[in-house]
């Protein structure tokens, strides 16, 4: 099983899991006001996901991990992908870092739904734009059905936060940065 994670506010209820099972893909969208880390966490525990993608910064730049480096905001990662700085995400950067913490027994790789689409299948038009007419599209290209109606944006993100654990699997990953500071999986 595979899981993607389109990480949200930890209390707007935006935060949702896309997985497979039973040859579908399945949609799990935190609640408004309900701890959305927690539930992650509980859903890891019970599903054990052969690897989660998730949607947030899972490390900082260089300059304070190992006093390498200049740039105090931006990883290579992030400038090549033009991605906000996990510094300036900051609340969403710790969350998701103890988030990899608390789930240490899994392997959690970091990805940018953005860049998937754009890197992957940006000749489908109107991410952003037209829900109805995109995900019409994006299912037809799924390698698994989605079992039911896709909702929001946030769902969309977590499908593409998906497909790049799949592709992942597939070792047809697209990888940007490097190691020693952090890496994209798209």
């Amino acid at each position: 099983m595979i899981a993607g994670i389109d990480y949200g506010s930890k209390l707007a209820g935006t935060t949702v899991i896309c997985y497979n099972q039973d040859d579908k893909l399945h949609i799990l969208q935190s609640k408004k006001k309900a701890d959305a880390d927690a539930m992650i966490v509980d859903w890891a525990n019970k599903h054990e996901p052969k690897f989660i993608m998730l949607d947030a910064p899972l490390s900082l730049p260089s300059v304070y991990k190992t006093n390498t480096g200049t740039d105090y905001h931006y990883r290579a990662c992030d400038k090549e992908l033009k991605a906000m700085s996990p510094m300036f995400l900051g609340g969403l950067t710790a969350r998701a870092m103890k988030l990899r913490s608390q789930l240490s027994n899994f392997n959690i790789l970091e990805t940018y739904p953005k860049q998937v689409y754009m890197s992957r299948y940006a000749n489908i038009s109107g991410y952003k734009e037209s829900l109805e007419s995109f995900t019409k599209i994006l299912s037809d290209r799924l390698p698994l059905p989605i079992a039911l109606p896709i909702e929001n944006w946030h769902q969309v993100d977590a499908i593409l936060a998906w497909l790049a654990g799949w592709h992942y699997s597939l070792d047809k990953s697209i990888i940007i940065g490097n190691t020693d500071e952090g890496l994209i999986y798209l």
